[in-house]
């Protein structure tokens, strides 16, 4: 049963977090650049740099006159780009937790494996802010629900 609950949990929390990016280049900060794949803070300001010189993009496809973007990563840009609309952006992915990282083997051992809760950190790497502190809040109920469980078996 707990781990039922605990399975419906993680998956309501993805289903939170789920947003597709869509990034205006012709309005988009510096920050919402950089949450492109393949953007980094040179690119992301080569960008806004273009844009102020040259004026608004007319389709997504200028972004390629962009020094520093070119065929292959203009590809894996293109389908979270348009030149209208809001920027909407997803979180950015969080660093690994100490529960994410893998367990190192001790004196021989094995390494113990991760309790199924675990895995919540990693569906809310593209949740909100308000999500991520939902996800906090109910990956701690559910290890002390493991905890009160195992207790309870002993």
């Amino acid at each position: 049963m707990l781990k039922k609950l605990l399975v419906g949990l993680v998956t309501l929390i993805a289903t939170i977090g789920m947003a597709i990016a869509a990034v205006n280049i012709n309005t988009a900060t510096q920050e919402e650049l950089e949450s492109l794949p393949n953007v980094g803070p040179v690119k992301a300001k080569a960008i806004i740099d273009y844009r102020k010189t040259n004026g608004n993009f007319k389709t997504v496809d200028d972004v390629k006159n962009v020094k520093g973007v070119g065929d292959k990563t203009f590809d894996k840009l293109k389908p979270q780009l348009s030149v209208s609309g809001a920027t909407v952006v997803e979180a950015a992915p969080a660093k690994p937790t100490k529960a994410e990282k893998p367990a190192k083997a001790a004196e021989g051992k094995p390494a113990k494996a991760a309790p199924a809760a675990v895995s919540a950190p990693v569906a809310e790497q593209s949740a909100t802010k308000a999500d991520k502190k939902a996800a906090a809040k109910a990956e701690k109920a559910a290890k002390k629900a493991e905890k009160d469980a195992k207790s309870g078996a002993k």
